[in-house]
Order: C-alpha cells, then structure tokens, then sequence
C-alpha cells in the first residue's frame, strides 16, 4: 500500500468512525496517519493492521464503543485487524 491509498484509506475510516453514534471525535493522540501536508489524525493506517483512538461520548459501555468503531471501520478494510483505543470520555452538550 502507497503512501496515497493509505491517506485515502484513513480518511475513509476517519468519517465512519466520526459517524458512530458513541464517538465524540477522533483523539488526537498518537494514532495518525501522516500525508504530506496533512495529518489524519485518529487513525493509522498500516500494511497489517489499523489503530483508531477516540474519545467515547459519555453513556456507553467502553466495549460497546470499540465494537461499534470495530464494526464502522470493517466496512472499509474489512481484511485487516482494527485496533481501538479510547483515550477520553467526554459529556456531550444535549441538543
């Protein structure tokens, strides 16, 4: 994988993982995937595997969290490993 399908793989998860519903946002820890002139941060891609870190919205279990990202992210690398790591709860604002 070059360095291109990596960025675009990354951004693909990025906006899955961003659209479950127990994530607050990506962290911006160490998690990333860098591209020139850009980060992604949150996500980082790799030959074997991917590592997604995020802050969980406060409520669910922690391993509900994980299995959701787990499961938004296969609909994108559906043949590599997902790694999860929850940095951070955070309380969201209700709206």
């Amino acid at each position: 994988m070059n360095l291109s399908q990596a960025g675009r793989l990354a951004e693909r998860i990025a906006a899955a993982v961003a659209d479950c519903p127990s994530v607050a946002r990506l962290s911006a820890g160490p998690a990333a995937t860098y591209l020139p002139g850009r980060t992604v941060p949150g996500v980082a891609v790799r030959e074997d595997r991917v590592r997604i870190a995020v802050v969980a919205a406060y409520g669910p279990p922690i391993a509900e969290v994980a299995e959701q990202v787990r499961a938004a992210a296969r609909e994108v690398v559906p043949d590599l490993p997902v790694d999860v790591a929850v940095e951070d709860i955070e309380v969201l604002e209700a709206s």
